[in-house]
């Protein structure tokens, strides 16, 4: 296909879609790589039958379906630019944004089913290319949700400039595969640690920490609340506000830990952790599905009161045997005195 003139574009809207970017996939690129010219490309959608000015792809597609789109690579650099095209599945990175696995990583989902119709791609300097590519779905995949997205890169070794820093840059493909949709979160491996106070009447502090699991096969983000309580439900606090978590996509994990204050040493502690599932259609609407509750227990002992009630036990029986004693004492010097009857 030849290469046509890009449209008119602005800097700052450039250097917006680099940024964009670069924060899904996750490469820690900075900020500055489009200022710098160290990014000398961008990649947009395709105008066709699917609409323009995407800013990602999304589909729904049947088992066994097949699909054709596009992807526009636009040069803006000085110098010919050769870059190769893949897809690649996605994946929630430890800081909560969505990331791609490597080109060299083995892609079992949307990184297998979406092919490029040529896997490199030469531009011009100030022109664009559009790079058609397919989404297949075998006839037995599984219903659900689908993340991954459609990577370009640095063909030669060392990155486009030959500093040996390589650049990706690409677009999100949330793909819906047809058939019974079954969102579920659990919360699992649920902990409750208490932390003591060294004043006898005060309250101390608890963390309650658990994993989020998506456990259906839709993604979702988890609302949470977390609460403490003590036997039959009293004394109970709850933790302050927690974000929701992020977009955790099927068979995901996220490790939370979440501390809740003033927590009264009751004896038997019980920590709630209550998960609600915010599922977002294509169009970005959300909507809470049924809200689903864990339980922990553990060991809240008053040490420090504790130890009060024993020395002032210690206290009054020590006054106790010593008030005994002097009684004790008493009785015998007043027997003492008393005049002693010989008997003839």
């Amino acid at each position: 296909m030849r290469p046509s003139r890009p449209r008119t574009t602005t800097a700052a809207g450039a250097f917006a879609t680099v940024v964009t970017l670069l924060g899904f996939l996750g490469l820690g690129a900075g900020p500055a790589a489009a200022a710098d010219g160290d990014v000398s490309w961008a990649v947009t959608t395709a105008s066709n039958d699917f609409g323009s000015g995407r800013q990602n792809y999304s589909y729904t597609l049947d088992p066994g379906g097949q699909l054709k789109d596009g992807l526009v690579v636009a040069n803006h650099g000085t110098t010919p630019l050769r870059l190769a095209v893949y897809a690649a599945d996605a994946f929630t990175a430890k800081g909560g944004r969505l990331d791609l696995v490597a080109k060299d990583a083995k892609s079992t989902r949307v990184g297998a089913w979406v092919h490029a119709d040529r896997p490199d791609v030469t531009v011009q300097p100030g022109e664009s290319a559009e790079v058609p590519f397919t989404v297949t779905l075998p006839d037995d995949a599984a219903p659900g949700e689908y993340m991954g997205g459609i990577v370009t890169a640095p063909a030669q070794a060392g990155g486009a400039d030959g500093t040996g820093a390589d650049r990706r840059l690409g677009i999100r493909i949330r793909l819906r595969v047809g058939g019974e949709l079954k969102p579920s979160l659990s919360a699992e491996d649920v902990h409750v640690r208490y932390s003591g106070t060294p004043n006898p009447f005060g309250k101390g502090d608890a963390t309650v920490t658990y994993t989020i699991h998506n456990t259906g096969n839709a993604i979702l983000t988890a609302r949470q609340e977390v609460a403490v309580a003590g036997p039959f439900g009293r004394l109970g606090v709850r933790a302050g506000r927690i974000g929701d978590s992020p977009q955790l996509l099927p068979g995901d994990t996220w490790k939370v830990s979440v501390p809740v204050h003033g927590v009264a040493p009751a004896g038997r502690l019980t920590g709630t952790v209550t998960l609600v599932p915010l599922l977002a259609d294509a169009a970005g609407s959300i909507a809470p599905l049924t809200a689903v509750e864990t339980t922990a227990g553990a060991w809240a002992i008053p040490w420090a009161l504790l130890l009060v009630l024993v020395v002032l036990c210690g206290l009054v029986a020590t006054v106790l045997v010593r008030r005994r004693g002097a009684a004790r004492g008493e009785d015998a010097r007043v027997q003492a005195m008393r005049p002693q009857h010989v008997q003839q």
